[in-house]
């Protein structure tokens, strides 16, 4: 399990390391206001891919056989294709009408990129999918890496050439294209089947939990992961927000990079044990020991030393992202851990529950951010964020243990 996240972790650490070094150019480039910009439209598309898939692309790692892996994917890619299109077509009427409500109008011609990334995202989710189903996990490495390698150095150029406002969502697109591109070829090498409209649709109706209650949890889970830009930036300055923006990407960014690499291994492994009756608490109790007693040190360093490193490394306008950080911390200390984990509810059909924390975690940061609105206080809603954050995920890690506790029983059975 070490040894395949491993493999997924090279690529994530050398392609993301090094566009979180680039943001010691990038951030004497861009201003926080150009940061909170790009939050803002990002924002919109880690909303919106969740509709274009559907979360299909889980289905794909717990089909039963590869035809009906292929299937699924098949399905969600055609899925992916026709509401990326739709959006496409809504965003355009609406920007060239003057209609954009919101911070979509803030963003203004911005908007006509947010469905070109929403499918690239899209696409790229489904291909890696496919493959951790056959643990090539080399190719998801690779690909990371160069997708993020070269995201970085469009960002810099675009940002060198005076492109301030569109430098970074542009910069973002084209790499995701590139990292796109990547994977079409590697499948192109292997072999995809093929599906006919029959097996697609039997695939998608023996799978429609992921739709019905995977899609409108996660859905609601984006939404309030990114009220802070969709919400708070409506009402507070913008440069603000920005700084919020830089601590969230260097605490949640890596924590993100080992989630994504220990969940696809974790998930991939532990439905294959479902699957064939095996034992599965004894790896991950242990994965959760051993990945904690790195980040609990390295969690009381950074609350220390994160307010004069930031100013350090990204200069004097960026001072105030370290009580940020500070606030941050025992939430990202538990989403380690319970986020990894979050593929649980997927192997054990348990999805509806878990829809159920999503939805309180929505009320509760509904309610910081109104408390911080009417305070006129854009930290103590952040910290009130936070703590919403932190307490679901703690609740989440408890539950996950105990199914897979009632797991473990049932096989003694």
């Amino acid at each position: 399990m070490f040894r395949d996240s491993a493999t997924l972790l090279s690529g994530n650490v050398v392609g993301q390391g090094t566009a979180l070094l680039a943001y010691l150019v990038l951030t004497r480039i861009y201003s926080p206001a150009d940061y909170a910009l790009f939050n803002i439209f990002y924002s919109y598309i880690e909303i919106f891919i969740i509709l274009s898939t559907c979360k299909y692309e889980l289905a794909v790692i717990v089909a039963d056989d590869e035809a009906e892996s292929a299937a699924v994917a098949r399905f969600a890619l055609r899925l992916n294709a026709l509401v990326s299109a739709a959006l496409l077509a809504l965003v355009a009427i609406l920007h060239f009408c003057g209609a954009l409500p919101g911070n979509f109008a803030q963003l203004g011609a911005l908007v006509l990129l947010i469905p070109p990334m929403v499918f690239l995202c899209g696409t790229s989710r489904l291909y890696a999918a496919l493959f951790n189903r056959v643990h090539r996990f080399k190719t998801i490495a690779v690909n990371t890496t160069a997708g993020a390698l070269f995201t970085a150095l469009l960002r810099i150029l675009f940002g060198l050439l005076g492109m301030h406002r569109a430098g970074l969502p542009l910069g973002t697109v084209l790499g995701q294209g590139a990292a796109n591109l990547h994977y079409r070829w590697q499948l192109h090498k292997t072999g995809f089947p093929k599906a006919d409209a029959a097996a697609r649709r039997a695939a998608a109706r023996r799978h429609r939990n992921f739709p019905l209650f995977v899609a409108p949890k996660d859905f609601v889970n984006s939404l309030s992961a990114n009220l802070p830009f969709l919400w708070l930036a409506l009402w507070f300055d913008k440069a603000e927000v920005g700084l919020f923006a830089l601590a969230l990407t260097f605490t949640f960014r890596p924590v993100q990079l080992l989630n994504s690499a220990f969940e696809r291994v974790l998930y991939a492994r532990t439905a294959e044990q479902v699957r064939d009756r095996r034992p599965v608490a004894g790896g991950l109790v242990r994965f959760l020991l051993a990945v904690n007693a790195v980040a609990l040190p390295l969690g009381v360093v950074g609350w220390f030393v994160a307010e004069p490193l930031f100013t350090l490394l990204f200069g004097s306008r960026w001072s105030g992202c370290g009580v940020y950080v500070q606030s941050l911390l025992p939430w990202l200390l538990l989403s380690l851990s319970s986020t990894s984990l979050s593929f649980i509810s997927n192997v054990f059909s348990t999805q509806r529950i878990e829809f159920g924390f999503f939805l309180l975690l929505l009320a509760l940061r509904v309610a910081a951010i109104a408390v911080g609105i009417y305070a006129g206080s854009f930290l103590l809603a952040i910290r009130l964020y936070a703590a919403a954050g932190t307490l679901v995920a703690a609740s989440l890690l408890v539950w996950y243990l105990v199914q897979v506790r009632r797991y473990e029983l049932s096989l003694r059975g």
